[in-house]
């Protein structure tokens, strides 16, 4: 699944390398705007299901999310640095099985790139995910086994390198990385080794990043965003950890749009299978700046 994408990711950026030739001469005319550009837009979504004396059946139903995608950049002649920051916060109500979490994220990246050329040139990176609030795991009667918590398990990742964008809507790029797991309570689930007697509740380990990401306007109010990220540790070339982030976003109004988001997560450390995410959801979304 890894190879494909990545095969799909080559494609890609070949077509928009080449089709953002004119485009790229037509901004060198531009003149060059430096300083701060700040972005912030906040979400909430909320689903509501009640019924009475409803003889066809069905459960009541109480659903909530909150979310927040903000960015900031500093554009000068010779850097730019960028800072991006994703929260999420939902919760779900069936029945009588109680509250239960649907969404719970934070991530953060700041990147610095030094300008030496028009497509090519270095950065240094570091990116940190994490969540609020304690996760469970449920069995068929109801049980819950908490199994996470906040900075439990927390994913830390400095990396060095090159990045490469031949347009504004895509980017990638390739570096050494740092990649730190932090548990407190829950090493077993994420940082500890199970071939070593003691039990770690960290993890580090050295290897080769990369970040794509894609941002494409589809239509006046509809745009796809997409990011993957790779990581193969040097003492475990052939296993590749794999991120994939996906957002559709349909702007109905002024203040109303419909999303949808797919999460993969392919970490053999935590499960042998690939992890889906996939969220549908239609609320209010507004832009602070």
């Amino acid at each position: 699944m890894v190879a494909r994408m990545q095969k799909l990711l080559v494609v890609l950026m070949f077509m928009i390398a080449g089709a953002s030739q004119a485009t790229a001469q037509q901004d060198t005319a531009a003149a060059p705007k430096y300083g701060w550009i700040h972005s912030l837009v906040g979400s909430l979504t909320f689903t509501q299901v009640a019924f009475t004396d409803w003889a066809q059946g069905g459960e009541n139903a109480l659903a909530w999310a909150l979310g927040a995608d903000g960015k900031s950049t500093n554009e000068q002649e010779r850097t730019s640095w960028s800072n991006t920051y994703k929260f999420g916060f939902g919760q779900t109500r069936l029945g009588d099985q109680g509250i239960r979490k649907t969404d719970d994220r934070i991530d953060l990246e700041t990147m610095l790139t030094y300008k030496i050329g028009d497509k090519f040139n270095p950065y240094a990176a570091a990116t940190l995910k994490t969540q609020f609030a304690k996760g469970y795991k449920y069995d068929a009667a109801g049980g819950s086994i908490p199994v996470s918590k906040f900075f439990d398990p927390a994913y830390l990742t400095q990396s060095a390198g090159v990045v490469y964008q031949p347009a504004a809507e895509f980017k990638t790029r390739l570096g050494m990385a740092l990649r730190e797991i932090i548990t407190s309570e829950f090493p077993g689930y994420y940082a500890d080794n199970p071939e070593t007697i003691e039990i770690e509740k960290s993890r580090v380990n050295g290897g080769l990043e990369s970040v794509t990401e894609f941002a494409w306007k589809l239509d006046e109010n509809v745009g796809f965003s997409s990011k993957l990220e790779l990581f193969s540790a040097f003492n475990k070339m052939d296993e590749v950890i794999m991120r994939s982030d996906n957002v559709l976003s349909a702007k109905v109004s002024k203040y109303i749009t419909v999303l949808l988001n797919v999460q993969l997560l392919n970490e053999k450390n935590i499960s042998p299978k690939t992890q889906v995410k996939e969220t549908l959801a239609i609320g209010l979304s507004y832009s602070f700046l």
